[in-house]
């Protein structure tokens, strides 16, 4: 955990050094005593560059030769040499002055992440009995009964089974507002609770829990680095050498060759020197996709590396699965459509036929008619297998299931084409109406579609392995451009591997269930719908949605878009004013002073302009 500690601390001791730097050199240069006024110079460059020395000679130990604190170390000691010490002293005084600022930077893009990383459970309070007893949440085991109080963070996932609360997911999702949990709902571990205690009963082991698996995820978010971080890695570990070789002829070929003073060229190597300091763009680039990281994590997107960021940036189709992306995965009842009775009476039949079944259709049923059901009504039950059931309700024979089940029995029905199940309803050979069943499309997944297509996604496709005609109403109704049905995984591996040959930007895949998870591998980009996705999805995926809106994915790629924008500004800017004045240094026109603020200004803007991507 202590990549996310923060560094508040060492800023004030910066603060500090620079203060007494700044008080000495201010004092030495109103002092008329020559042996004095070095002493004070000494004094002020030694409190502020010590470190930086210290750093210089540790890293040439380890074969780190051509660091940016040997590049000031270097040239503050010529300058020093030279009697030019209060240019000495400011190249240190800026260089610190601009690490200040890089540790600023830093500490406000870890903040998003830090709040993660609080979300970690201290303990949890295990039911024995009639007592509790406080535990570490690696000590807990399946099947055990765990109490969170009003306060309390909660240790492990599970099922609540007794209590009712608000939770507070916001550290998970971004989700300012508190969900209420309640009897038989899924509590996932991380969450705070705000109000009311709830017994839990535990589902996983704190390794497979939720909070576990985030924890992991943002440690290792750092590990996978983009094409561009990559890039400026070896950019700096080239530039660096040429650029001390380049000094180094600078100081000494125009006294070799053409007999100038010596001093003078020193003095302008030692110039090239300072302005030639890769720190500004060592720093803000990698800074600019860690705060890409920070502020995606902030609205409940976790991206497991700077290297995903890239990738969607990149991206210009999006590939989604049906049932818990595009619609909520759940059936209920669309609508009630009855032909000589109120819906209340059609339902109502529908309900008690229904109520010795157990599969989804009759479930969604008996859950929109909501009432106890007075059994003594209902005889003689029986399951047509692959049509529907049929049951004897106050003494007369009624069928309930598909049309196949209506021909069976005579009764005529018209078909219709919709986004659902039609489950139609007869009492003997009289039809009565129909009830239609579906899987709910999300209220923001028409939107979304719209709304990728105009941040410059040329295609959105749908895998799914639902039928056909269902498929294409509901791609229909969202607004989806291609939609392949009735798919195995391996067939939605075939899919996305064809689409990403046609393609020649990245190809996102989203999807939440435990089929999708070769698809979320092979894919460019996976993301995981994290609210209710299986683990396997969750792990296999290269980000992670932590709520159920499909217009998360929509964030992540602006978030992407914004944070390679940044890393390209700082790259453009940092050369562009670098050159600029490395040139103007080599004929003199550029002094240490300026090239020392062309060097930390540089640096200073760079990082600030980093910290926009923690904005929304």
């Amino acid at each position: 955990m202590t990549f996310f500690n923060g560094k508040s601390e060492n800023m004030k001791k910066d603060i500090i050094k620079i203060v007494i730097s700044t008080i000495f050199l201010i004092i030495a240069l109103f002092v008329n005593i020559t042996w004095l006024k070095i002493g004070l110079f000494l004094i002020s460059y030694l409190v502020v560059a010590y470190e930086v020395l210290l750093e210089a000679i540790e890293n040439i130990t380890k074969g780190e030769i051509f660091s940016e604190e040997f590049l000031m170390s270097i040239a503050s000691i010529g300058a020093f040499i030279m009697g030019e010490c209060p240019e000495a002293i400011a190249v240190m005084l800026f260089f610190q002055v601009g690490e200040m600022f890089e540790e600023y930077a830093e500490d406000k893009s870890r903040e998003s992440i830090q709040n993660l990383m609080n979300i970690k459970p201290e303990y949890a309070n295990v039911k024995h009995g009639n007592e509790e007893i406080r535990k570490a949440p690696n000590e807990v085991k399946i099947g055990d009964i765990i109490v969170i109080k009003p306060g309390e963070k909660v240790p492990l996932d599970g099922k609540v089974i007794s209590g009712e609360a608000f939770l507070d997911t916001s550290a998970l999702t971004g989700e300012a507002v508190p969900r209420k949990i309640s009897v038989g709902k899924e509590i996932l571990s991380g969450s705070i609770n705000t109000s009311g205690v709830l017994e839990v009963e535990v589902k996983k082991e704190f390794g497979e829990s939720t909070v576990s698996k985030i924890l992991n995820l943002v440690e290792n978010a750092s590990n996978k680095k983009a094409h561009t971080e990559k890039f400026i890695t070896k950019f700096a570990k080239i530039y660096t050498p040429i650029v001390i070789i380049l000094a180094f002829l600078i100081a000494t070929a125009p006294t070799l060759i053409f007999k100038q003073e010596f001093a003078t060229w020193i003095y302008r190597a030692l110039t090239f020197l300072v302005v030639s300091c890769p720190c500004a763009l060592v720093v803000s680039v990698p800074l600019s996709f860690f705060g890409g990281i920070g502020g995606a994590s902030r609205q409940g997107i976790l991206v497991k590396g700077s290297s995903y960021i890239e990738m969607l940036s990149r991206a210009n189709t999006v590939v989604f699965d049906k049932t818990g992306t595009l619609t909520k995965g759940t059936f209920t009842v669309q609508n009630i459509l009855p032909v000589d009775l109120k819906n209340e009476e059609l339902l109502e039949i529908a309900a008690y036929v229904e109520e010795y079944s157990n599969h989804p259709i009759a479930s969604s049923i008996k859950k929109a008619y909501g009432k106890k059901v007075d059994k003594s009504r209902v005889s003689n039950v029986e399951e047509i297998s692959g049509n529907g059931i049929s049951a004897v309700l106050d003494g007369r024979k009624v069928y309930v299931g598909n049309s196949k089940l209506m021909d069976k029995i005579g009764v005529s029905v018209e078909k219709k084409k919709i986004a659902g199940t039609i489950v139609y309803v007869a009492r003997e050979n009289e039809y009565l109406g129909e009830i239609v069943i579906s899987d709910e499309v999300k209220e923001d997944a028409k939107q979304t579609i719209a709304d990728l297509k105009k941040q410059g996604i040329k295609q959105t496709v749908m895998l799914t392995g639902d039928l056909k005609q269902v498929a294409d109403l509901i791609g229909r109704e969202v607004g989806i451009d291609k939609v392949f049905a009735e798919l195995l995984p391996t067939g939605k591996v075939e899919k996305i591997e064809q689409i990403m040959k046609e393609k020649t930007g990245g190809v996102i895949f989203v999807g939440d269930g435990l089929n999708d998870a070769p698809v979320l591998v092979t894919a460019d980009v996976g993301i995981a719908m994290g609210a209710y996705g299986t683990d396997a999805a969750i792990e296999a995926a290269d980000a992670v949605i932590m709520t159920d809106e499909p217009s998360k994915i929509l964030s992540a790629i602006k978030i992407a878009k914004k944070t390679m924008k940044i890393a390209k500004q700082n790259i453009a800017f940092a050369i562009g004013i670098k050159m600029l004045v490395l040139i103007l240094s080599f004929f003199g026109v550029a002094t240490m002073w300026e090239a020392v603020f062309a060097d930390v200004g540089v640096t200073v803007i760079a990082v600030l302009n980093s910290l926009r991507t923690l904005k929304k």
